[in-house]
């Protein structure tokens, strides 16, 4: 369920027409989801999820384009939401 939302947001994004690639890493301390707005730039945004943080910090990661953390929480909703904010500015254009 939690790649079903990264992937319906990474798919609003490309109907958008801002995102146009991405690349997913499973590693053994980590997942991460990374979107591009082109295949040879940085990922604009990154998401992680480190389930070895789940009682620190949060498991889940947003990291921007220059690698800082932008939200960081237990539950995946409230990790992806200044991303779909931005959709919705977007969508308003």
């Amino acid at each position: 369920t939690e790649l079903t939302r990264i992937l319906d947001l990474y798919g609003r994004m490309v109907a958008a027409g801002h995102w146009r690639d991405y690349a997913m890493d499973m590693g053994k301390d980590a997942a991460v989801f990374s979107a591009y707005r082109r295949a040879a730039e940085r990922p604009e945004f990154r998401i992680e999820k480190r389930p070895a943080l789940r009682n620190r910090q949060g498991q889940w990661a947003l990291f921007g384009e220059h690698g800082i953390v932008l939200k960081r929480g237990q539950e995946l909703g409230p990790v992806l939401a200044p991303v779909e904010r931005r959709l919705m500015k977007l969508v308003a254009e």
